[in-house]
């Protein structure tokens, strides 16, 4: 390989970008309707810290609910 087809490469590789999958865990432990508040407020906090990032892309959103 001449040394002028590796540098084309090597710029080639820097212009590809991939973002980074990251996932959100949420966690409820109780069913009163502050927590079930709380859940979606902590879905909508993730998510929008997540758009936030152009080098992120959410891949999923997972949920703990233990209702006590």
């Amino acid at each position: 390989m001449s040394i002028d087809k590796y540098e084309t490469l090597n710029q080639e590789r820097k212009i590809q970008h991939t973002k980074r999958k990251v996932a959100a865990y949420c966690r409820v432990s109780t069913d009163n309707e502050d927590q079930a508040n709380s859940f979606e407020s902590q879905q909508r906090y993730f998510r929008q810290y997540i758009e936030r990032n152009p080098d992120w892309e959410l891949y999923e959103v997972f949920a703990e609910i233990k209702l006590a």
